[in-house]
């Protein structure tokens, strides 16, 4: 499995391209804006984009799916069902955080999922775990034996829980569910920032 990282928009969002090498399917997790790189990447490995993961409904994981609909019309868009009036209201949350950039268009969504959804890519299935805390109905995406945690577990960290749908003990909880259900090894690549390890957070995660 080719994994490819893109750190880009406002907030230096990590944005994450898995390509299957055998089957030339892909799926990008999560989607701050639309991504030219992304392009080339998929051409010089002639492969498919299946499916755009999104981990939860703040703007600056969504801002580019519109674009990239637009440019990829077959992809199916995913998205966390609790978090559907995050996206749908995206307008607000971005007047009350930035300002000052004009209408902002809801985002596309082809399907709202919980955790009893999976998708593949190639012969490797999609694992969707719910991970409440920063936003009611963030997940995790775990793919290839790797954790795509969003905004839920940084290095050494959490994602705040001070904004609407924010909860503290919600995503301590989801924060240990996550490390009891995987191996010290496990890779977490999160939303922002380094990547880390379930066996690294066990042992400096605050919250832990």
């Amino acid at each position: 499995m080719i994994l490819k990282t893109f750190v880009t928009g406002m907030l230096d969002n990590n944005n994450y391209l898995l390509i299957d090498e055998k089957s030339k399917e892909a799926v990008l997790i999560d989607c701050s804006e639309y991504i030219e790189e992304v392009d080339v990447v998929l051409k010089n490995y002639d492969a498919k984009l299946k499916y755009i993961l999104i981990t939860h409904g703040h703007f600056d994981h969504v801002l580019g799916i519109n674009k990239f609909h637009e440019m990829y019309p077959e992809t199916q868009i995913i998205a966390p069902l609790l978090d559907k009036d995050l996206i749908e209201d995206i307008g607000t949350f971005v007047d009350r955080f930035i300002g000052g950039m004009g209408q902002v268009d809801v985002p596309h969504v082809d399907n709202y999922v919980s955790d009893v959804d999976e998708f593949t890519i190639g012969e490797n299935k999609i694992k969707i775990i719910s991970t409440p805390g920063h936003t009611k109905g963030g997940v995790c995406y775990s793919v290839d034996e790797k954790i795509f945690s969003g905004d839920t577990i940084f290095l050494g960290s959490v994602g705040r829980t001070d904004l609407p749908g924010g909860n503290f003990e919600q995503i301590r909880s989801s924060v240990k569910k996550i490390l009891e259900m995987f191996d010290d090894g496990t890779p977490i690549y999160c939303g922002h920032g380094a990547s880390t390890s379930v066996g690294y957070e066990k042992v400096h995660n605050p919250v832990i």
